[in-house]
């Protein structure tokens, strides 16, 4: 990819522009792949933008011992 995404609102952008390429059908088919293709890794790429940004909320909000904090509780004591 000449142009990596720096930003998870730029994979996202760029994501999107490539889903309606897809869906015009006016591409020849191997650009359509290729298009394809990126879009497969863009769609990687924001999975790893939101895994690390759920493991350092999981970091931010969990207790000293472990337990995620802010949590609704099903104790009525």
């Amino acid at each position: 990819m000449a142009d990596e995404p720096v930003t998870f609102e730029e994979a996202m952008a760029r994501l999107e522009r490539i889903v309606a390429d897809l869906e015009s059908g006016s591409f020849p088919r191997e650009e359509s792949l290729k298009k394809f293709e990126e879009g497969i890794q863009l769609g990687k790429t924001c999975r790893e933008f939101l895994d690390r940004a759920d493991a350092r909320v999981r970091t931010l909000t969990s207790t000293e011992n472990g337990e995620i904090s802010g949590e609704d509780s099903t104790d009525d004591e």
